[in-house]
């Protein structure tokens, strides 16, 4: 038993997230999977842990931490190498602000509860749902295009050339596209920032497939 337990899905971004950053700074952690197509993320067990009944759920010495920008934050702020956020303020603030545009704008509306809420109650098919998902998925991605290849702090990743909170979101948000066939030759700054994220082994490491929960 280590100090740190993930409970978490494999295909989950907002899991991915958590673990890319775990690899990162080089921190052994107890993996519990939840499947969210069985509904185990809503047992008695999990809510006492998370009462919103998602995933991650990183429990630490201090208790459980829900929220996966929360734990990407306190991650940065116990074990502070290699650092997801820059030093200063407007560097961070950038940083917080692109990684927004995946985490408050896109994932919200394309979460598997969403989704699953406007197959049972509107009756909308697979189509339909990849439809939606694809809709708001590319109006995050625009913005992250447009800013990306414009704004001057942009190098390798999203900020500078270290990866960083930014890009965990960004290569997360991109691994869960592919699964809904959004068309990413539209925004070619994202496509390379990506490709550099998949070339970091801790990150490799975090991708759905490589986990032991993998179906």
């Amino acid at each position: 038993m280590t100090d740190l337990v993930l409970h978490n899905y494999f295909r989950s971004s907002t899991s991915v997230q958590v673990r890319a950053a775990l690899n990162l700074k080089g921190l052994s952690f107890d993996y519990i999977p939840l499947s969210l197509l069985k509904g185990e993320q809503a047992s008695a067990e999990h809510l006492a842990l998370n009462p919103s009944g998602l995933v991650p759920t990183l429990v630490t010495p201090q208790g459980p931490l829900p929220q996966s920008l929360a734990i990407l934050e306190w991650l940065d702020e116990v074990h502070p190498e290699p650092a997801l956020l820059p030093d200063d303020p407007w560097g961070r603030a950038r940083v917080r602000s692109l990684a927004h545009i995946v985490a408050l704008d896109i994932h919200p509306v394309n979460n598997l509860r969403i989704l699953k809420h406007l197959e049972a109650e509107y009756g909308v098919d697979a189509d339909g749902k990849a439809a939606w998902f694809r809709k708001w998925a590319n109006a995050g991605l625009a913005a992250l295009e447009q800013r990306l290849s414009a704004e001057p702090e942009t190098g390798d990743f999203c900020h500078g050339d270290a990866v960083g909170l930014a890009d965990l979101c960004l290569y997360a948000q991109v691994l869960n596209n592919a699964r809904f066939e959004v068309d990413m030759s539209h925004y070619p700054t994202v496509q390379r920032i990506h490709a550099n994220c998949m070339e970091i082994p801790a990150l490799r490491d975090a991708i759905p497939a490589n986990q032991p929960d993998a179906v």
